[in-house]
């Protein structure tokens, strides 16, 4: 289903490949799954509605949250060189959200006169509307085509390839919230978009102070709680449940093997969940706990071998100062 944001000649375009009736599809499935065996488990991508992405604005705002704020930090320092040296004219931007760091690439791909086409990819339309306009309000004249999709459907809907060199990023360390081989068919998928030579810029939170990590996932104010809680109410919301999200207790720890956090919300009490929509009763013991998402931490190695396990050659690598995150780029290859 397509749309578009204003006519007769709109200022940018939006593909919703997640109306009501496809997500309610996609997310019956992804439950019945993971609650119905053990341990028990829900996606991740389900965070996302409307109040899921506040939530995350929020957490990126928060002191213990160094992963936005330091990648961010170092695409303004490194992007102006890295778009001057390969020129790119068109940005994909998967996982887009509010679209807070794009200007850190669209403004180089602006200043050296590159810049023809923005193509955010994200799961949540409304955060992919408010995003589209306020970007073309700030890059007048550029073509604007949203995509809102799941990366395990939808990355074939992102619109074909013109001739100009394409940069697809994929910020916020979110490659970590794949297994490894979720990750390397991700990536290969990825790679199909693009030609030889085009580019890929990944966000990566790398191995380092447990503390410091486990921190980031446990702020002092409960803002990473209620985001992990609310895929209960989304799930309630989509499915007709009766989750009682603070029933959960919210669990965040840094697993040493395969160096990732674990986030998962542990019931504090038995409970008895019914979801109409799937005419599924499920029992949960006192202290089971459901897993949320993973998010794995990297090494340099580790990242060079996912680029070179799914066509692409890891090309440039930068980090902050003490090394918590690094900004990657890779290049297509034959």
């Amino acid at each position: 289903m397509t749309t578009l944001a204003s006519a007769p000649r709109p200022a940018y375009r939006l593909d919703c490949h997640v109306a009501p009736g496809n997500r309610a599809t996609s997310i019956a499935g992804d439950v019945r799954s993971g609650l119905g065996r053990t341990p028990r488990s829900l996606s991740p991508k389900y965070f996302y509605d409307e109040r899921g992405c506040d939530l995350f604005e929020q957490i990126t705002r928060l002191p213990e949250y160094y992963q936005t704020r330091t990648e961010l930090a170092i695409l303004r320092d490194v992007a102006p060189g890295l778009i001057a040296r390969h020129a790119p004219s068109e940005l994909i931007e998967l996982g887009s959200g509010s679209s807070t760091k794009t200007s850190a690439l669209l403004d180089p791909m602006a200043d050296e006169g590159f810049l023809r086409r923005y193509v955010p990819f994200d799961i949540a339309p409304e955060a992919l509307l408010a995003a589209a306009a306020r970007v073309a309000g700030d890059y007048p004249g550029l073509e604007i085509h949203a995509v809102a999709g799941d990366f395990g459907i939808h990355l074939d809907r992102i619109p074909t390839p013109t001739e100009d060199r394409r940069l697809v990023a994929f910020l916020g360390g979110t490659i970590g919230n794949f297994r490894p081989a979720e990750r390397h068919a991700f990536l290969r998928e990825v790679r199909g978009l693009l030609s030889p030579g085009d580019l890929v810029l990944i966000g990566t939170d790398l191995v380092g102070d447990v503390r410091r990590t486990e921190a980031a996932y446990n702020d002092s104010r409960g803002i990473t709680a209620a985001f992990n809680r609310n895929v209960l109410r989304v799930v309630n919301g989509e499915l007709g449940g009766n989750f009682v999200p603070a029933n959960f207790e919210h669990v965040a720890r840094f697993e040493a093997e395969p160096a990732w956090i674990e986030m998962r919300l542990r019931a504090m009490s038995r409970q008895y969940v019914r979801l109409e929509a799937l005419e599924m009763d499920i029992e949960i013991a006192a202290g089971e706990e459901i897993l949320t998402e993973i998010s794995a931490k990297f090494t340099r190695d580790q990242v060079a071998q996912m680029y070179a396990e799914s066509g692409f050659a890891l090309s440039e690598w930068h980090t902050d100062s003490d090394r918590r995150f690094a900004v990657s780029v890779a290049t297509a290859v034959d």
